[in-house]
């Protein structure tokens, strides 16, 4: 099964909102969907963790900018770096997968990769159970915001750039 129509650009965030600041990554997705509504070709999926579904989304779509929160990470720190498929996908769970690992599952299964596949993470100050987010999480949306909004239109403007 190949994804019926293609993404030029997909975001596709991991997080769970029951769990403070896990929930970022929803709550970006959802400011990303109201931001580019209007455009053509733009996706975005969110889930509570990234499955193996997910991977024929990926193998269709030009550009992938996947959004979580980083437990390893400076609480509020946002960091943006290219993600490259692990070297062989092999042994993958079948209930949450990595970035690089659902990237593997995209090339091997339906032999596609993104021309850019992105990683933005935003550092996790508390994953405690509740719904609302540490003061560093909430102080950084709005940067994240901008990286997203960023990274998304300069995505888009390459893909127009080589048509």
């Amino acid at each position: 099964m190949v994804a019926s129509a293609k993404s030029r650009c997909l975001i596709l965030a991991c997080g769970n909102t029951l769990r403070g600041d896990d929930g970022a990554g929803p709550w970006l997705a959802d400011w990303a969907r109201r931001r580019f509504s209007d455009l053509s070709g733009f996706r975005v999926i969110s889930r509570p963790q990234w499955t193996p579904e997910l991977a024929e989304d990926i193998a269709g779509a030009d550009a992938v900018l996947f959004v979580d929160c980083s437990l390893e990470a400076r609480p509020g720190s946002i960091s943006l770096s290219p993600v490259e498929p692990i070297s062989q996908s092999s042994g993958l769970a079948t209930h949450h997968l990595s970035a690089p690992e659902l990237l593997a599952l995209a090339r091997d299964l339906y032999s596609a990769l993104p021309r850019e596949s992105l990683l933005l993470t935003i550092g996790a100050g508390s994953v405690a159970l509740g719904e609302h987010f540490s003061d560093a999480v909430k102080a950084a949306l709005p940067k994240a915001c901008s990286r997203i909004e960023e990274t998304v239109l300069r995505l888009l403007a390459r893909k127009t750039a080589s048509e």
